[in-house]
């Protein structure tokens, strides 16, 4: 993942995490207690936007938990908000989850698991 990272920023764009996401991945190295990660993690957290979601984003959250729920396909609660902030922010959605976010209307995403052109 960190050449797509690095050109990402090479190309100026901004790389944003939500603050839900540093929560879930923080939470991991606790657990695990992985150091080293925890240390890479945030070397790679300085060229980072950490954002927190605002009043609008839990409402935009709604529908798209409607959504969901109507069609019984669960997702986490903390995706959908993840998934709100993305489409309310036109902001690319990078993750390797792509079974849970790749029906979701409006959502733009990525895995830089794969390659990329």
């Amino acid at each position: 993942m960190r050449p797509n990272f690095d050109n990402a920023l090479l190309h100026g764009q901004k790389i944003i995490v939500p603050k839900m996401v540093d929560y879930e991945i923080r939470r991991g190295f606790f657990v695990k207690f992985n150091q080293r990660k925890e240390e890479a993690y945030k070397i790679l957290l300085e060229d980072c936007i950490v954002v927190d979601i605002d009043t609008d984003t839990w409402k935009h959250a709604i529908p798209i938990y409607a959504g969901h729920y109507l069609r019984r396909h669960t997702v986490d609660e903390i995706d959908i908000l993840i998934v709100a902030l993305c489409i309310q922010n036109n902001y690319t959605l990078v993750t390797n989850n792509v079974k849970d976010f790749q029906s979701i209307v409006g959502l733009n995403w990525v895995d830089w698991t794969q390659s990329q052109p």
